[in-house]
């Protein structure tokens, strides 16, 4: 069934939607940072410097989840044997890459005022450092590595181990002593975090996701037109 797919089907239609995906990006963006950095209230501990939350929680949110994606797509990759779960999984990187860091970064400027201190090799940092070395191997893969049938293999292999860091740093502030509180968001639990800054939070994460999907629709169009210089309509 995977190896029937068209790429020029599919590139007609990822060509043309990053200009709606940036048009209502950045109406997001608009709206979220509205919401983050003027209505949203200050903390009655941290005072303003809360408002870091709105960019470190959703960069941390879209980093793992797309890491997530990468390891499933890299199981999809081996089970089926079929290049384009390894196309999306590459495509995917870049911008995971980017918000992990973005998410350590924010995580220490957000520790200073809070804990004292740059950085402190707590269970939850410590895990997500652990999964941008992922992402850094995963990427530097696809760039050193010349021999197609090693590249995908050693590719696919990095994206499931790091699927076993994935859980890790989720409960890593359930199973050990650290110094971040446990999460005030949950799915199947009632939220502990007010609607005041749940919304911007919300929104926030909303817009990364939406740049996550513009650079992953950029990067992967860019894979399709390789492909097709190279001569090959199917994957």
């Amino acid at each position: 069934m995977f190896g029937l797919i068209d790429n020029s089907k599919i590139f007609s239609i990822t060509s043309k939607a990053p200009k709606y995906v940036f048009f209502v990006f950045v109406i997001v963006l608009s709206i979220g940072l509205l919401e983050a950095l003027v209505l949203s209230p200050e903390d009655y501990i941290q005072s303003h410097s809360v408002r870091i939350m709105y960019v470190h929680v959703p960069s941390a949110w879209i980093s793992i989840g797309i890491f997530l994606l990468i390891g499933i797509l890299s199981i999809g990759s081996v089970i089926f044997k079929n290049k384009i779960f390894s196309i999306i999984a590459k495509s995917l990187a870049p911008s995971g890459l980017v918000f992990n860091i973005i998410a350590l970064v924010t995580g220490s400027i957000w520790g200073k005022p809070t804990w004292g201190t740059w950085w402190a090799w707590d269970s939850r940092i410590t895990s997500m450092l652990i999964l941008c070395l992922f992402y850094i191997l995963y990427i530097l893969s696809w760039r050193i590595i010349d021999d197609k049938n090693k590249l995908n293999k050693i590719t696919s292999l990095i994206g499931i181990l790091g699927l076993i860091n994935i859980p890790i740093i989720k409960f890593s502030v359930d199973w050990w002593s650290t110094l971040h509180q446990p999460s005030s968001v949950r799915l199947l639990e009632k939220t502990t975090i007010h609607s005041s800054m749940l919304v911007p939070l919300a929104l926030m994460t909303a817009a990364f996701a939406l740049f996550s999907l513009l650079i992953f629709l950029m990067k992967y169009n860019t894979e399709l037109i390789k492909i097709k210089n190279k001569g090959l309509d199917r994957l």
